[in-house]
């Protein structure tokens, strides 16, 4: 397990907003717009955004 997986353990592997908001330690308008933009990809379920915790780990690993 590297570093970034390690720290992300507590999160299940399709994640919220509201947990990517947790994980970057960023406010609900960068987190929206990092989604919006797909600078993090995810997909939505209705109007709700889901999020694999593997694109997560791959944006901070940039």
């Amino acid at each position: 397990m590297n570093e970034s997986t390690s720290v992300f353990s507590e999160y299940p592997d399709i994640v919220t907003p509201n947990d990517l908001m947790k994980m970057l330690r960023i406010g609900r308008n960068a987190a929206y717009s990092l989604l919006q933009n797909n600078t993090i990809p995810s997909f939505r379920v209705g109007k709700r955004y889901k999020i694999s915790k593997q694109s997560v780990i791959e944006y901070i690993s940039q």
